[in-house]
This record gives C-alpha cells, structure tokens and sequence, in this order.
C-alpha cells in the first residue's frame, strides 16, 4: 500500500540510509516524494514523473546502475583536479612562509607564480579532466551525503603531497643560494623543479588508491600530450627571446636537468609510500 512504501522509506531514512525509490504507479508517489532520490519509470504515470527527480526513459535498472557509476567517475575526477591544484598551491605557499621565516630572498617572481599555476599546471589539469573510470569504483563504500570533496583523505594526501614538494623547493632554493648562482640563475632553476615535480605529481593524481606505477596510461593519453606539452612550453619559454625577459628565464644545461629531476621524482616515491600506508590503514 502507498502508506507502507511511505513508512518503509521513512524508517529507512531515520536509520541514516540515503534513499531511492522507483517506480511507476500513483501509489509509488507519496514514497518518491519522501525518498531522497525518486526515480520514475518512462512507462509510468505523469504524477509519478512528476513527482520524480529522475526519469529513466528505457525502463531498465541497469541504466540506474550506469548513472550511479559515471556519478561516481565524475566526482572522482572532480576530487583528483582538485587535489592537482591545491596541492601545488600549498607547496608554493610552504615554500615562501619558509622563505619569509629564515630571511632568505624570495623564491619566484610574480610573473614566474602566474606562469606556474596558469600555463603549466593549467595544460595538465585540464589533460587531467579526462582521465577514465577506475576500475572498482563500484564496489567501493558510497560516501556519506554530507561528506564534502575535502575529507581526511583529501586533506592527508594534500598535505603529504604539499609539504613534499614546499620542503624539496625549499633546500633545493637554499642550495642554490649557497653556490655560485645569482638570484636570477637561481629562480630560473627553481621554476624548472617545480615545473618538473608537477609532471610527477600528475600522475600520483591519476588515482587515490592505485600505484602511479598501476595505472595504464591508455586510460587517458591526453595525460602524455598535457605533461608533454606543459615541460614543452617551459622548455621553449627559456630559449625565446621575448619569454627569458618576460619571466627572466635563460636555458638549462643538459648536464643541469639531472639533480632537479632527481629532486622531482622524490615527490612519485613519498606519496607511493602514502598510498601503501594508507591502503594498508583502510
């Protein structure tokens, strides 16, 4: 009867389920207006899908089943942008708080900040935008409703990844204040890490649970085109003329790439150790 629907839905709720009721009678419509979700059958009435906050149109449970997972997916996605983003920008903030504590000279120029977060970052997220579904997202535990994007994982993995890369810029800008660089040589050796250690970062950003190591690159090759084309554009921004003066850049030796990206590809081993941690822990 639409009184039981009702009350089995209502009790349901108190116990702290997140609730979603099908159907395609009238009788269905006191539950589906209860529930927190209503779906409603194509076939079925007009009160019913109006009462409904979806419709699915083929009258078929798997197509629910389908919407759950790409729901799934595009949050996930949502989640690893935004963990590219912030992320990089606390390392930039531990790097100056650093920098202003121990009295040293600032470590980016303004100009060098904005082509940071802009042109090299922004390339590798949006590549990062089109990274596909992982495997399993199924069959993991639904979220509490009122669990925002930044949860104890989002914040734990952050922070280990933020602090990693602010503390490896920071020794990295104190070495080279103490060799022979000037300020300026040594700015532009400091933005090419960072550069770098946004290309290892991306792909610990692939996924939350799996090793960088486990996840097939043929699930998004925009990735390759996006870290490709960001360390491509910086490559060429330190030969072109009208770009070493913009953001006082000049070329690196190849001889000189190799302890930046050795410096780098710390940051891949300290979060696949957090990755194994926390699996471990879960």
């Amino acid at each position: 009867a639409p009184l039981q629907k009702l009350q089995i839905v209502e009790a349901l709720r108190r116990m702290g389920h997140f609730v979603a009721v099908t159907g395609d009678g009238v009788n269905d419509a006191p539950a589906l207006k209860r529930a927190n979700i209503g779906v409603a059958m194509g076939s079925g009435s007009d009160v019913t899908k109006d009462t409904a906050s979806l419709i699915v149109t083929d009258d078929n449970f798997a197509s629910i089943e389908a919407g759950v997972e790409e729901g799934r997916f595009a949050y996930d996605k949502i989640r690893k942008v935004t963990y590219l983003l912030i992320s990089t920008g606390a390392a930039e903030v531990l790097l100056f708080l650093l920098a202003l504590v121990v009295g040293v000279p600032l470590p980016l120029l303004p100009v060098q900040i904005l082509w940071l977060n802009l042109v090299t970052n922004g390339i590798q997220h949006l590549a990062l935008a089109f990274e596909g579904g992982e495997p399993g997202t199924m069959q993991r535990r639904p979220r509490r409703p009122e669990e925002g994007i930044f949860n104890h994982l989002m914040i734990r993995q952050t922070l280990v990844a933020g602090g990693t890369m602010g503390l490896l810029a920071f020794v990295n800008w104190l070495l080279l204040l103490d060799g022979d660089w000037s300020e300026e040589e040594a700015r532009n050796r400091l933005l090419l890490l960072f550069v770098l250690m946004q290309n290892f970062h991306v792909f610990n950003c692939r996924s939350e649970y799996l090793s960088a190591l486990r996840v097939p690159i043929r699930r998004n090759y925009f990735l390759i085109f996006g870290v490709s084309g960001a360390l491509g554009v910086h490559f060429l921004s330190m030969h072109l003329p009208l770009m070493q003066r913009v953001l006082s850049l000049s070329p690196v030796e190849k001889s000189e790439w190799l302890i930046p990206v050795a410096m780098a590809s710390v940051l891949l081993v300290v979060m696949e150790i957090f990755k194994r941690i926390e699996h471990r822990s879960t």
